[in-house]
């Protein structure tokens, strides 16, 4: 079960501070930062009731499939605490993270050899400026740029014989701040530029955040039944507006799990819910986490 994103946004909690700067020191000369990002067999294959070993993933038995996974990425930057960044993406890039494998994002090079602490990307609303990345094509370009979407997902949920579909845009625009995450066993703020060498830093996205019934904390689970039973007129389509019909105080329709929302305000539905579970799926590194909040 991978760890909720630590969520800080404006209206969601308050920002926590993050331990001081790495001590590493990436030495004199130039180097490398390179960028990618991949959803992970979670968003490219699906998400299982189990993993190979047994472990409960879906604590309702539910299988989710994804199609499609539309994710604009802009501003990656790499910098210094209060410095102008020494290095920015100046340009917005569209994914779909459901295609196979690990896709470039940016290549910064001729760093000066040191320890950059504060790294950060955003996931923005699409605009005209938006160029292609991997898996994306000109017609999800048109569809996200016609609609503001930051976010797209499409795909469906199973279990013992009954499908439903999904199809959900959102327009959140997330700042993924201070990030840090494991390199060779040890947690590293940010990234760290040696001479000649190439930080190789993944983006990665957790497509199973969609689902889960927490916002904020550690030990959230997946669950689908609530979301499923949203479906009001039964057709098969779960939509945005049947969430937003479902109260999270409605102990009818929210059968199990926690749905807390801790400090966050003005989440009282299934829909505002989803909507703020879309501002955490981003983490760096895998498993490390970032700040994130209304950009």
């Amino acid at each position: 079960m991978k760890k909720i994103a630590s969520v800080a946004l404006a209206t969601l909690a308050t920002l926590a501070t993050f331990a001081a700067c790495s001590s590493d020191d990436g030495g004199d000369g130039k180097g490398t930062v390179t960028f990618t990002t991949w959803g992970e067999d979670f968003i490219e294959r699906e998400i299982p009731p189990k993993d190979e070993s047994g472990e409960v993933i879906v604590e309702d038995g539910w299988t989710i499939k994804y199609t499609k996974f539309l994710l604009v990425i802009s501003d990656v930057s790499v910098g210094e605490e209060g410095k102008e960044p020494a290095a920015r993406l100046a340009t917005p890039k569209l994914f779909d993270m459901h295609a196979p494998g690990p896709k470039p994002v940016t290549v910064f090079s001729d760093l000066p050899g040191k320890a950059y602490t504060h790294v950060s990307y955003a996931v923005s609303p699409a605009t005209a400026t938006l160029e292609l990345g991997g898996g994306a094509t000109d017609a999800d370009k048109q569809l996200m740029v016609q609609n503001g979407y930051s976010l797209y997902v499409e795909g469906s949920v199973v279990k013992e014989g009954a499908t439903k579909s999904f199809t959900w845009g959102f327009k959140t625009s997330t700042l993924y701040d201070r990030c840090k995450g494991e390199v060779s066993g040890k947690e590293t703020e940010g990234v760290v530029v040696t001479n000649g060498g190439n930080d190789a830093v993944e983006l990665t996205i957790h497509g199973d955040h969609l689902f889960y019934d927490d916002l904020q904390a550690p030990e959230a689970k997946v669950r689908v039944d609530n979301i499923a039973n949203a479906d009001a007129d039964a057709d098969g389509k779960i939509t945005l507006e049947e969430l937003a019909a479902v109260d999270l105080a409605d102990k009818t329709k929210i059968t199990a799990g926690t749905y807390g929302t801790g400090s966050a305000s003005n989440i009282n539905d299934l829909r505002a819910f989803v909507e703020a579970l879309s501002r955490t799926v981003g983490h760096f590194r895998g498993e490390g986490e970032c700040l994130a909040r209304a950009k």
